[in-house]
């Protein structure tokens, strides 16, 4: 199993709103791409919020071929539509994890 995590820190200023697009907007399209089957989207806790709250989301795919075919056929677009709409008022990082047990 392969899980595709994007690590999001959200200015304060539109953490409410921007947790509400993911939730209804970013994750079902997403989904509905067909390479992930499932996902979670966890608040970090242990972690200097001063500047706002980080969140992660997991996607998960059975295997790296559908990793890389969200990548080349839907990531930029999706990710410039959220850069579109939020600036510079949210960071990503993206890590790329395989489940071993």
């Amino acid at each position: 199993m392969i899980i595709y995590n994007v690590t999001s820190k959200v200015d304060w200023s539109i953490a409410e709103a921007w947790l509400s697009w993911m939730l209804n907007e970013h994750l079902p399209e997403v989904l509905n791409t067909g390479y992930f089957h499932k996902h979670q989207i966890a608040k970090l806790i242990d972690i200097d919020e001063n500047d706002g709250p980080t969140y992660t989301i997991q996607y998960y795919t059975d295997d790296i071929e559908k990793y890389n075919q969200y990548i080349t056929n839907h990531a930029t677009i999706l990710r410039t539509k959220a850069q579109e709409r939020w600036g510079n008022q949210f960071a990503s990082f993206r890590t790329l994890m395989e489940v071993v047990n």
